[in-house]
């Protein structure tokens, strides 16, 4: 019995599974969790312990915790900001802007208030509004952005956030990770990456086929409800297999995708404890998502006139910096936690995002749009498939070996920028109808101002 676990152990480190040799770890805090974590505050809870009124007590622990428990708190007044300029007809570009600065902390807070959740419903239930709630903000705006039949805003964000995660995230941080650990061997578990590479090539098989519908048909218009029975098929079966994906990680699994926690660090006993009551959190909860849910719907309904006035492409602003602006928060703790060489952390934040969103974001959109009747399908065109495609062989030959140095983050940002590059140059038929809708209002107004 000896030998066979000296022989387990030496597996688990050749193949970068250090945490794997670890029992320091918690109640399953998954990595969206411990990187959010790095953007929290200590909060002091001296003089609010002096208020007698238990009531009042409570309420400003909660705000304490919620608003002021973050190092993104500064951001919060964007929020009032921009319902007010919407409300009394500012520039819808400057409504844009202030929308998604607050997005970022109100999608850190959500990750926080549901590890608060968690600390009472358990680890199991907890990972399941992780992985429903990890992502909030691209579903929200997905939907929103289907109930005004913006189809291609919807597909550009959702592949820009895919993008986003997998070369810009993870690229920073096998970047930033290698350049401040340069002496030091930088090793993950390959088998969680591998898993994420798996499903992200399932979720990539179902955008395939229904683009490779047109350009293997004589008549590419007879194709248009095949590749739609096609897509909505395969989201079933992408939703099937996100599920799967759920119970090997929440459940058979579960070890793969724990998160190792810091030695030594004075603020794990705090963070032991929930610091909020459950249905605090709950209401929190509640009340984020509908702010949320406001700020998305000024997102959808100003980015064509952020477009127009700033001379960018609606393909670039959703693919581009919907995404970096919106999961700012996410990708920090990424980021930090690669400082510290945990790359375990940065790369299930990275692949553990792409993969929800591929797997059950994007086929879920798919779903709700057939509910409302909406014609939304799987076909990205072929300039976003590929550049999918490619963004997805290109981590999983980065990921191969359980190893990590500064150059493979290098090659992932470049890739990124090149894509990025690409899409601001692009105008597509959305943006091109745009311009001669402006054109011809422009034209109208001047005729009728003659």
């Amino acid at each position: 019995m000896g030998s066979h676990q000296l022989q387990e152990q030496t597996w688990l480190l050749e193949n970068g599974n250090i945490k794997g040799l670890s029992k320091e770890t918690k109640h399953g805090r998954t990595a969206h969790n411990m990187s959010s974590s790095s953007l929290r505050k200590k909060s002091d809870r001296t003089l609010v312990s002096k208020v007698r009124c238990a009531l009042l007590r409570n309420l400003l622990v909660n705000f304490q915790e919620v608003i002021l428990g973050t190092k993104l708190s500064i951001l919060f007044p964007a929020i009032p900001a921009a319902i007010f300029s919407q409300c009394y007809g500012f520039g819808r570009p400057l409504v844009f802007v202030l929308s998604l600065v607050g997005l970022t902390p109100l999608a850190e807070r959500v990750s926080f208030i549901t590890e608060q959740v968690a600390y009472y419903t358990g680890p199991t239930v907890g990972g399941l509004l992780n992985a429903t709630c990890g992502n909030v903000t691209e579903l929200v705006i997905a939907i929103l952005a289907l109930s005004s039949n913006k189809i291609a805003v919807v597909k550009y964000s959702l592949l820009g956030s895919i993008l986003s995660n997998l070369l810009l995230v993870l690229g920073t941080s096998l970047f930033c990770g290698g350049i401040a650990n340069l002496r030091a061997e930088q090793k993950y578990d390959r088998r969680q990456a591998d898993v994420n590479s798996l499903m992200l090539l399932l979720g990539l098989l179902c955008h395939l086929l229904p683009m490779l519908f047109r350009y293997g048909a004589a008549s590419p218009a007879l194709t248009a409800d095949p590749s739609l029975y096609l897509s909505r098929a395969s989201s079933i079966v992408m939703l099937i297999a996100y599920f799967a994906y759920l119970v090997f990680q929440l459940w058979t699994h579960r070890e793969l995708f724990e998160a190792e926690e810091e030695v030594g660090d004075g603020n794990n006993a705090s963070e032991e404890q929930a610091v909020i009551g459950f249905w605090s959190g709950f209401a929190w909860l509640v009340g984020m998502t509908v702010f949320i849910a406001l700020l998305s719907e000024y997102v959808v309904d100003t980015i064509e006139d952020a477009s127009d006035s700033w001379g960018l492409s609606v393909s670039f602003l959703s693919i581009i910096l919907l995404p970096i602006v919106g999961n700012a928060a996410e990708h920090a703790g990424a980021v930090i936690f690669a400082f510290k060489n945990k790359l375990d952390i940065s790369l299930g934040v990275a692949l553990g995002s792409a993969t929800q969103i591929s797997m059950f974001v994007v086929p879920l959109c798919v779903t709700v749009a057939w509910i409302m009747g909406v014609k939304m399908d799987l076909n990205f065109n072929l300039l976003e498939t590929g550049s999918l495609a490619l963004a997805i062989i290109a981590t999983s030959f980065t990921l191969q070996d359980g190893s990590s140095h500064y150059m493979k983050g290098l090659i992932l940002l470049l890739c990124y920028i090149v894509i990025g590059a690409c899409f601001f140059v692009q105008r597509t038929p959305f943006d091109q109808a745009n311009v001669t809708n402006i054109t011809v209002k422009s034209a109208t107004d001047a005729v009728l101002s003659a």
